[in-house]
């Protein structure tokens, strides 16, 4: 690993919310890791579960939905099962309609990431899948997500 790529880290530290994870069996490849795709998988989990759970978010019933548009991830160290992780998750960007989250991957109690990434959301209406502005009470949480202090929830 070169010294800039290792200078991309974040620490948990960086991140206002850490949710607990956990890998599966099925998430390893034949290579012996967790697959690539897994990751997106766990940035959805992360972030849809501290949505749901402040009740900005109602999978089956809310009129605004958040639809990903743009994604990415770099990756700094293996993970397999059965590691156990953490996701940290912040807010890069609010705007009228959209989020930038940032979601970094650490495994147990490491300091540093083994993946970083992010992803945007733009939210619509349920029905008309056209782009509305965030209701309040997303935007709330979303505000609480932005900064560098971790909390646990």
């Amino acid at each position: 690993m070169s010294a800039d790529r290792h200078a991309l880290r974040e620490t948990r530290a960086a991140y206002p919310r850490l949710v607990p994870l956990t890998t599966r069996w099925g998430d390893n490849d034949v290579y012996g890791h967790v697959n690539n795709v897994v990751y997106y998988a766990f940035f959805d989990t992360a972030v849809n579960g501290l949505l749901v759970e402040a009740g900005a978010l109602d999978i089956a019933r809310s009129p605004v939905i958040g639809l990903v548009v743009e994604t990415g991830c770099r990756y700094f160290a293996s993970l397999a099962f059965p590691d156990r992780i953490a996701a940290g998750v912040r807010v890069a960007h609010l705007g009228r309609s959209s989020v930038r989250y940032e979601i970094a991957i650490f495994r147990a109690d490491e300091a540093e990431a083994a993946a970083q990434g992010h992803f945007v959301h733009v939210y619509v209406d349920r029905d008309t899948r056209r782009p509305v502005p965030l209701p309040d009470r997303l935007r709330a949480v979303l505000q609480d997500m932005t900064g560098p202090a971790a909390q646990v929830p």
